[in-house]
C-alpha cells in the first residue's frame, strides 16, 4: 500500500459500548461514514452484498461508507461501535482505492484501545441504536464540530487509536480491481480522483487509447453501466455526503462537483435520490 499518510484524515463521529438483547435489527442501513465494531459478548449478523457475516467476540469488523447492509440479532449481543468519517482534503480517498476485509482477529491490545477511545470521547456515545436517530444532517454536523473543538491532545490520541485499529484491516487490504480490463480500471481511478471536474467521455476514451464508441461498449461490459451513469452515481454520492456533513449552499455543492447549470444538478439529484438536494438535506435534519 502506497497511500500518503498525511492525506489520511480519520475522525471519530460516534464511539461507545452497546448492549443488545435481540433488538439490533435494522434493515437497509446506508451512511456516509464507515463503521468499525469490536464484539465483546454474544453474536449477531450483518448482511451485505448478498453475504451474511457472523460477528463474534474478540474480532474487529469493518463496513465501508455507502455500503447498504442489515443487522440481524436474536439474542444477547454486546459490542463497541466506532463510526469513522474520512475528512477528505483532496478528491482521493483511501476507502475508494482499496478493498478491506470485513473481519480480522483483534490483537491483545485492541480492546484497551477501543475502551480508551470511548473514555476520551464520552460525548460521542449514541443515545440509541436506531440509525434514524443519529444518521442525519444535524447530528453529523454537530459531531464534526465537536471533533474540531476538542483539546488538541485528545484529537491526537483519538486519531492515533483510529490509525492503529484501521492498520489491522490495512494489513490485508488490496488495491481495488473493479474490472478485469486494465484500461477501464485506470479510467475508474481517474474518475474517482477527478470527481469534482467536468469529466468528458472523449477525454476518458483518449486516455484509455480507445475510440469513444468502443470505450463506451467496453466500459459498460466491464462495469454494467455506461460511463455517464457511473460518473453521475459517484458525483451524487459526493453530493449526498456534502449535503449531510456541511452547510454549504446547494449551488456551491453543484459548483464543487463540476455542474455549471444549477437547475440541471437539481434535476439529476432528484432523478437519482427521488428528492431535490434541499429536500434530501431536510429529510436528514431530524433527531
Amino acid at each position: 500500500m502506497n497511500y500518503p499518510i498525511d492525506k489520511l484524515r480519520l475522525l471519530t463521529l460516534n464511539v461507545g459500548l452497546a448492549n443488545h438483547y435481540g433488538d439490533w435489527n435494522w434493515k437497509n442501513v446506508r451512511s456516509p461514514f464507515a463503521r468499525l465494531y469490536y464484539v465483546t459478548e454474544g453474536t449477531a449478523q450483518v448482511e451485505m452484498s448478498s453475504c451474511v457475516y457472523t460477528l463474534k467476540p474478540n474480532h474487529l469488523y469493518f463496513i465501508p461508507a455507502y455500503t447498504t447492509h442489515s443487522y440481524i440479532c436474536d439474542s444477547k449481543f454486546s459490542h463497541y461501535y466506532i463510526h469513522i468519517y474520512e475528512d477528505q482534503q483532496s478528491e482521493t480517498s483511501m476507502f475508494d482505492e482499496w478493498d478491506f476485509p470485513v473481519e480480522v482477529s483483534a490483537n491483545d491490545t485492541d480492546l484497551g484501545l477501543v475502551i480508551r477511545l470511548s473514555e476520551i470521547n464520552p460525548f460521542l456515545k449514541l443515545p440509541q441504536s436506531n440509525p434514524d436517530a443519529y444518521d442525519n444532517h444535524q447530528t453529523l454536523i454537530s459531531n464534526l464540530e465537536l471533533n474540531r473543538r476538542r483539546p488538541f491532545c485528545d484529537k491526537v490520541e483519538s486519531r492515533g487509536i483510529l490509525f492503529i485499529l484501521m492498520s489491522r484491516f490495512l494489513k490485508y487490504a488490496t488495491p481495488k480491481t473493479d474490472v478485469r480490463d486494465d484500461r477501464i480500471q485506470m479510467s475508474l481511478t481517474y474518475i474517482r480522483k477527478n470527481i469534482g471536474s467536468r469529466l468528458n467521455i472523449e477525454l476518458l476514451a483518449d486516455k484509455a487509447c480507445m475510440s469513444k464508441d468502443h470505450y463506451i461498449r467496453v466500459f459498460k461490459h466491464e462495469t454494467g453501466e455506461t460511463p455517464n451513469a457511473y460518473i453521475t452515481k459517484r458525483k451524487m454520492e459526493k453530493a449526498e455526503l456534502t449535503l449531510l456533513t456541511t452547510d454549504l449552499p446547494v449551488k456551491s455543492i453543484a459548483d464543487l462537483l463540476g455542474y455549471d447549470d444549477y437547475s440541471y444538478f437539481n434535476r439529476i439529484f432528484r432523478k437519482n435520490s427521488g428528492m431535490t438536494p434541499l429536500q434530501y438535506r431536510a429529510s436528514h435534519f431530524k433527531l
